[in-house]
């Protein structure tokens, strides 16, 4: 059975790296691992088009090229796709739109196995290939090994942030800026001292309270503030947006060469 190099790596207290993706072609989560920086990828399927091949596609991609997988899913249907992300072989899952106890201890429940969980037989489908590959066992250590992600991006997340993370499976936590601005009536206003004060007290809370805080940014020195603050874990960038800023930089010196020339 592939090891969760995500799960092993946070075991060790070991600090981690990862990239987003929204785009499902496979080539790239593999030209992700050949780069050789990256410890998982994660495929952003709550801004992306995707359908239930792509799954397998991507976690035997991920396989090819030593790295772990992750994926994030929207509010709804949270349970079904964790299942089958899971089932395809993604490794970890991150949840959005968390506001209450209630959602933390059912993202929990989405990814662990019966009893402690909702999965069960229906686990064994590519990753086990109805008994012919992985055994029970493993399909059950697959299912306690996923780590568990919550984004605080939400007004009611932060009030309760404690009581949230207490949950009992609870590995990451992950603030989100921009739709916590939007949920506290100043949105896309990411840097206002009510937004920053948040996020701050999401990275000290979750620090004190043996969870892993990440941050998302776009270039490595952003990461500077963070790691004085006690944060290890770090997700570097989004593939399209990589390409977006390449385009309109590289696409407009083009521009204005040939008008000089």
């Amino acid at each position: 059975m592939r090891e969760n190099r995500l799960r092993s790596l946070l075991k060790r207290g070991a600090p981690t790296i990862g990239t987003r993706v929204l785009i499902a072609w496979p080539a790239i989560t593999e030209l992700i691992g050949y780069a050789g920086a990256y410890d998982y990828v994660e495929f952003v399927s709550e801004y992306a088009p995707y359908d239930l091949y792509d799954f397998e596609n991507l976690a035997r991609a991920s396989e090819l090229v030593g790295i772990s997988s992750m994926i994030k899913i929207d509010q709804e249907p949270r349970t079904y796709i964790a299942e089958r992300a899971l089932a395809a072989g993604i490794q970890n899952v991150l949840f959005a739109d968390i506001r209450t106890v209630e959602d933390a201890e059912e993202s929990v429940r989405a990814v662990r196995a019966e009893p402690k969980g909702v999965n069960g037989i229906r686990m064994d489908r590519r990753i086990g290939y109805v008994g012919g590959v992985a055994s029970y066992s493993d399909i059950e250590k697959i299912c306690d090994d996923s780590v568990v992600a919550l984004m605080v991006e939400k007004k009611s997340a932060v009030e309760n942030l404690e009581e949230i993370l207490s949950v009992k499976g609870i590995d990451m936590v992950q603030f989100g800026p921009a739709d916590y601005s939007l949920s506290i009536g100043l949105p896309g206003e990411t840097a206002h001292p009510k937004v920053k004060e948040a996020e701050l007290k999401t990275i000290k809370t979750a620090l004190r309270m043996g969870v892993n805080p990440r941050a998302e940014i776009k270039t490595p020195e952003e990461a500077k503030k963070y790691v004085e603050l006690g944060v290890r874990d770090f997700s570097l960038n989004t593939d399209i947006t990589i390409l977006y800023d390449w385009w309109r930089k590289n696409g407009s010196e083009l521009r204005r060469i040939i008008s000089e020339s």
